[in-house]
């Protein structure tokens, strides 16, 4: 089963690379303690989800690049090739914005349906080099401008056109101090059209991975490639394969292989030990959450506090919400690593948050015009403030 990776902007194009990179040269690490087939059924799998044939023995990424400059995604393209390991086919699309600013409704009402055919159909030429297609993986920003609004109607037309194939949004948190002036009123739109057409949201948090970065790896100048290689790590231990639990030479064939039937998954749950949760503790109710171990030790791994129901809502029962993922083929360079993927109440405050935000600016009417000139509405506002809204307070009530 094949993904095909849309990245979109000066975000997604930067941290596709990454991801790309950071799976590749996972495949082909030292297979650790798993057998030599094993490791073979893994760059196999590896292989076929994230590239397709090779050109001169190069494998080429299973990935269409879209951004309204150029810069970007030549820096990109480059990157890859200079690398010499693997590459980027040609399927990338940019086109000059006019005018227009970092604008979000520019992205959706004007840029988006303007290029729609073009950027569609480098999307299906990826899709017909697809034996087998799984679904579709589209990293972008959330609070960027022009390229967030861009990526909410691509996914639109996404969900349009292949409805029964698996649309993952990977979106970035912006930082809490701010980056954009507007950025509230973009995470808004965008968290709002997505809710609508995606059927999963990937979140990560830019201040958390940056205290990843300044606390567990002391870098001091953080980069934006710093960040963004924390974040290829651990997108890359949730996707590549793992074994089932039939037996060790069986690889899971859908890396998005995950229950995402209640929307939008939320990243986040607690370190837990053996004792039980009080509630009392204020952690956060899951409505599901899947470990992976990957490495030494993962058949030994006590997972047994996951099962609490205290950590669920109460109409699940734990065995229903907690799925585990197990391989002894270890990830990258690591002797042992777990991820989590949690459907939770982690986001609920900052969601509300931002909601607030935008809504203090909405009503003193603060650069409604940037989005009415373009085709946003106020009553489109009103309807993803009612939206996210409802999201909040039903993982509230979990």
């Amino acid at each position: 089963m094949s993904i095909v990776t849309v990245q979109l902007g000066q975000c997604g194009n930067q941290i596709g690379f990454e991801v790309f990179d950071a799976l590749f040269s996972d495949s082909h690490c030292p297979q650790g303690l798993c057998s030599k087939r094993e490791n073979e059924a893994y760059q196999a799998s590896c292989k076929e989800r994230f590239f397709s044939e090779e050109e001169n023995g190069v494998p080429i990424a299973r990935a269409v690049l879209v951004d309204m400059e150029p810069k970007v995604i030549n820096q990109t393209l480059s990157k890859a090739a200079q690398s010499g390991r693997w590459k980027y086919g040609q399927r990338s699309c940019f086109c000059q914005k006019q005018g227009s600013g970092n604008n979000w409704a520019y992205g959706y009402s004007v840029h988006g349906p303007r290029h729609e055919e073009s950027i569609m159909n480098l999307i299906q030429k990826e899709v017909e080099k697809c034996d087998s297609l799984s679904g579709f993986f589209i990293i972008m920003s959330m609070a960027g401008g022009t390229g967030s609004g861009l990526g909410a109607f691509i996914t639109r037309n996404l969900q349009d056109q292949y409805s029964n194939s698996l649309k993952m949004n990977h979106i970035i948190w912006p930082y809490g101090t701010g980056e954009v002036i507007v950025q509230n009123y973009n995470s808004i739109l965008t968290l709002s059209h997505l809710y609508r057409s995606s059927d999963a949201l990937l979140v990560h948090e830019n201040d958390a991975l940056h205290k990843i970065c300044a606390k567990l790896m002391n870098i001091k100048q953080i980069s934006f490639r710093d960040i963004n290689q924390v974040l290829a790590h651990q997108l890359g231990s949730v996707f590549q394969p793992t074994y089932s639990e039939e037996g060790s030479s069986h690889y899971r064939r859908n890396p998005l292989g995950i229950d995402w039937q209640v929307r939008p998954p939320l990243s986040g749950a607690p370190t837990l030990g053996k004792m039980s949760v009080n509630r009392n503790l204020h952690f956060n109710t899951s409505l599901a959450n899947l470990v992976i171990l990957r490495g030494k030790e993962v058949h030994s791994a006590d997972l047994g506090g996951f099962k609490d129901p205290a950590l669920y809502t109460s109409w699940l029962e734990p065995d229903n919400a907690f799925n585990m993922w197990k391989t002894q083929r270890a990830f990258n360079k690591y002797e042992k690593s777990a991820a989590l993927v949690s459907n939770s109440q982690f986001l609920v405050k900052p969601l509300d948050m931002i909601v607030g935000k935008a809504w203090n600016m909405f009503a003193s009417k603060a650069y409604i015009h940037q989005y009415t000139k373009f085709g946003i509405e106020e009553e489109d506002f009103l309807d993803s403030f009612t939206l996210l809204e409802q999201v909040v307070a039903s993982y509230r009530n979990l």
